[in-house]
């Protein structure tokens, strides 16, 4: 029994849905699997009804003392360090993950579709190369 072999660009369109599949399975089980992180709470905060966990760096007291030797800058750079860090853990990874599945998976569309849109130019271009003159 002989096997039937796919077209090469039918190949390259089924890459990027592959990494799709993969990433947004894998997007969801760890959301499913993942719980939330609250290792650093110093306490807790009730607004309106709603109870919010607060970590020390969220305090008005670490704050002014980052200002103080660090500026503006440094509160700016540590809210940032501390949003980046917290994308790698919890459900945020989740999300991480998803995001990137897709965007890899945007990325090789496109490729694919861009290496097909004329599949003859690499043979003429090829021919050309060789050609004594």
């Amino acid at each position: 029994m002989k096997r039937a072999i796919t077209p090469p660009h039918i190949r390259l369109y089924l890459i990027p849905a592959l990494i799709l599949f993969i990433g947004l399975v894998s997007a969801g089980m760890i959301y499913l699997t993942a719980g939330n992180d609250s290792e650093s709470v110093s306490g807790y905060e009730i607004i309106g009804g709603q109870t919010y966990s607060v970590s020390p760096q969220d305090s008005k007291r670490y704050q002014q003392q980052l200002q103080l030797y660090g500026g503006k800058m440094a509160v700016l750079a540590d809210g940032l360090t501390r949003w980046l860090a917290g994308l790698w853990h919890g459900k945020r990874l989740a999300f991480t993950v998803g995001w990137i599945a897709i965007a890899l998976s945007c990325g090789s569309f496109f490729a694919a579709r861009f290496r097909q849109a004329d599949p003859e130019a690499g043979a003429r271009d090829n021919g050309r190369r060789f050609e004594r003159r």
